[in-house]
């Protein structure tokens, strides 16, 4: 039976490793509240005491934190996952980070895979995550089986280029966001009804998420799927490695205008609510 470490017990991380409890593998566990843990050791996981610890007693290492800072906390130092794993272990580094912090946890483990995910919530509680993984084809093969009960593994690239779809694929998330907010604002300002701005969009390439938000724009409830502060942070994420953006440096205007008058916490949709005032 294989051992599995899941190093990061938020929303994310929590049900990865219930999920990998599910698939009858051992599994090891270490969030830095360790209270985070208590419900999955009660469900079978056992509690590390440290990331080095997790790693060695685990084939794998599943690490899912929130940002760059704290990738390099729990896998540096002498109770960091580097420290832990020899030549047989695999990091898989599943956090959105982008492709410069992978590159530096590279360097300190033998064995790497760059495996972010796009979904939240109901597609890791239901194994339908889009899995974007970097890394060498033979340790790509090793690991498909286990990545596939999160969901539909996509073999990228080289270590570095799971990191950098999943930044492809959030500037698609926080520049549409945007673009909703922006247009239903202009439907606004023009004197457009909503329920005529929202029948305007049913009938362009907004269509789709038009539908999808329009229920919480008219509740004024933005249930957390994607925290809004970490929808920021990614947005930095993807200016850093190309700052002459015009949309996401845009998008990235509303989230911090929205995360400053205290939505960090809500779901990124709640922008919304600082675009349409």
């Amino acid at each position: 039976m294989t051992t599995l470490a899941v190093v990061g017990l938020g929303a994310m991380g929590s049900r990865i490793a219930r999920r990998l409890l599910d698939e009858e593998h051992r599994v090891v566990v270490w969030n830095r509240d360790a209270s985070k843990a208590d419900e999955l050791v009660s469900a079978g996981a056992t509690r590390a005491a440290t990331p080095a610890e997790a790693a060695q007693a685990a084939d794998a290492v599943f690490v899912m934190v929130s940002d760059p800072q704290a990738l390099q906390t729990v896998t540096e130092g002498p109770d960091g996952v580097a420290a832990g794993v020899d030549a047989d272990t695999t990091v898989i580094q599943m956090s959105t980070v982008g492709p410069e912090a992978v590159m530096r946890l590279a360097s300190a483990v033998p064995a790497l895979l760059d495996a972010p995910v796009l979904g939240s919530l109901s597609e890791v509680e239901s194994g339908t995550l889009k899995v974007f993984v970097g890394g060498p084809d033979d340790l790509v093969a090793r690991w498909r089986p286990v990545l596939e009960t999160l969901g539909t593994v996509l073999h990228v690239g080289p270590v570095g280029a799971g990191s950098a779809a999943k930044l492809v694929a959030n500037a698609t998330l926080v520049g549409t966001i945007a673009l909703v907010g922006e247009t239903i604002a202009l439907a606004d300002r023009l004197g457009l009804a909503r329920d005529t701005a929202f029948e305007v969009l049913a009938a362009t390439p907004l269509a789709a998420q038009a539908e999808r938000r329009r229920p919480a724009i008219e509740r004024g409830e933005y249930r957390r799927r994607f925290s809004l502060s970490l929808a920021r942070k990614d947005a930095d994420l993807i200016l850093a490695v190309a700052a002459d953006l015009r949309v996401a440096r845009a998008a990235r205007e509303w989230l911090l205008e929205a995360e400053q008058a205290g939505r960090g916490d809500d779901d990124y949709s709640a922008v919304l609510t600082e675009i349409i005032g």
